[in-house]
């Protein structure tokens, strides 16, 4: 019999600030050019990611043991981020989690994480939906909701908006790693890449995230990030360090993007969504 996990447990609250330093480590880390990020005036849509590991964790530690003893390994397949005002740099914002639902499906067992940020006066700030893709994993029942869809819309093809081209530096992992603390051993050994699947080195799946969303919040938003309320995107493979990054945006609406993004002659990000203020 399939086990069901108890879904919608808040864990935290865990403290954190949108600390001006810290943001300028980042945007130099993702290749954010946006000159009211360099200013220090605005932060990155995508900055508030750098606080919520502690949350994640402890959100998957509700997890049964079954999850452990069975699985082979998961991976961070899917992500969005929902803004519900502009960001302030120096706002604390106080980061809690729970789990929201189960899907099993032929590539492996999907684990859905709401996350949520509130801001100084309790309201909501910031919300993510952060999926793991478990693999060899057996005994847990659907339960709960998908997150969000961000589906890539099939006509937004016939209405390309532009793209942009950036290099993925040899040291950016280490860059990022530095302002996110992620020093995961496959960013920076090639044997511990190999035992992950991959026979090369290659950057945080977060960090690509946050150079797609500079390029796209680059054409469609004047580089301005306070437009921003909402950045989706499906991983689809790493990104290699010392090669380019290209990302394609497409209209998909009166003020909703989609985009893709590709290195070194494989797709990296899948279904990519951002969406402005209407």
């Amino acid at each position: 019999m399939a086990l069901e996990i108890e879904l919608g447990v808040r864990r935290g609250p865990f403290p954190g600030t949108l600390d001006p330093a810290s943001i300028a480590r980042y945007a130099a880390a993702t290749n954010d050019a946006s000159a009211s990020v360099l200013a220090g005036d605005a932060v990155p849509a995508t900055y508030p990611v750098i606080l919520v590991f502690d949350a994640l964790n402890a959100a998957l530690a509700g997890l049964p043991d079954v999850v452990r003893e069975t699985s082979t390994s998961g991976v961070h397949g899917e992500h969005d981020i929902f803004l519900r005002r502009p960001l302030v740099p120096g706002e604390p914002l106080e980061t809690g989690s729970s789990l929201a639902g189960v899907r099993n499906t032929k590539a492996g067992t999907r684990i859905v994480v709401r996350i949520e940020q509130l801001g100084a006066d309790g309201t909501p700030a910031v919300e993510h939906w952060w999926t793991v893709l478990f693999f060899g994993l057996d005994g847990l029942a659907d339960v709960g909701f998908e997150p969000p869809d961000h589906t890539f819309p099939d006509d937004a093809r016939s209405h390309p908006v532009g793209s942009v081209t950036q290099h993925v530096d040899a040291d950016i992992a280490t860059r990022y790693a530095e302002v996110s603390n992620d020093w995961s051993a496959h960013h920076f050994d090639l044997e511990a890449a190999r035992r992950s699947g991959v026979d090369y080195l290659f950057a945080h799946g977060l960090c690509t995230m946050g150079m797609c969303a500079h390029a796209a919040v680059g054409l469609v938003a004047d580089g301005d990030p306070t437009r921003v309320r909402r950045v989706g995107v499906r991983f689809a493979s790493p990104t290699r360090l010392d090669e380019d990054l290209t990302v394609d945006v497409f209209r998909a609406g009166t003020s909703a993007y989609a985009f893709e993004a590709t290195c070194a002659g494989a797709t990296v990000v899948k279904h990519g969504r951002i969406e402005l203020v209407s």
